[in-house]
């Protein structure tokens, strides 16, 4: 039987193959769950998706979730999460957008939320802020794709993520 989160961790891999044109190393990042990968050794990128038909679509983040994409943010330089918002499109977040509606202090668990009127780009906002710009459909292949080309320094976060 295929699992759900088969489905929409395909979508990103297809979307990423077919709007790049370009090859592209996948390999699972080293954890309990499903949602961390590598993208060329490079850049880490962590998928959550919502299967609920319309908008707005929720997300919700465990402080085991969180601590993850911090620790793939420290090892790799650079991590982007990537939101499915079912068939509508893909926004991609990259650690500073994250960190702008996720700050460093938290709850045992956190929310994103996405919206888009018909034809407009994505409002993102969490549980402690609003993007401050609306996100684009589906330009996280070519922000990903990019970040593996640069020269991305890992420094560390250290403790972005503090329990209350």
């Amino acid at each position: 039987m295929i699992k759900e989160f088969e489905f929409f961790h395909g979508i990103v891999f297809a979307r990423m193959l077919h709007s790049t044109r370009k090859q592209f190393s996948i390999r699972p990042f080293p954890t309990s769950d499903n949602a961390s990968y590598v993208i060329n050794d490079k850049v880490g990128i962590y998928i959550k998706y919502s299967s609920k038909r319309l908008t707005p679509w929720g997300f919700s983040f465990q402080k085991r979730h969180q601590d993850e994409i911090l620790k793939m943010k420290n090892d790799l330089g650079e991590v982007f999460v990537l939101l499915v918002c079912n068939d509508d499109g893909v926004v991609g977040l990259n650690f500073s957008e994250v960190r702008s509606i996720l700050d460093e202090v938290h709850e045992d668990i956190e929310w994103i939320r996405v919206e888009r009127s018909r034809g407009q780009m994505y409002a993102v906002k969490g549980s402690d802020g609003k993007l401050g710009h609306k996100a684009g459909k589906d330009d996280f292949s070519t922000r990903i794709m990019d970040a593996c080309n640069s020269r991305l320094s890992k420094s560390s976060i250290l403790r972005w993520f503090q329990s209350t």
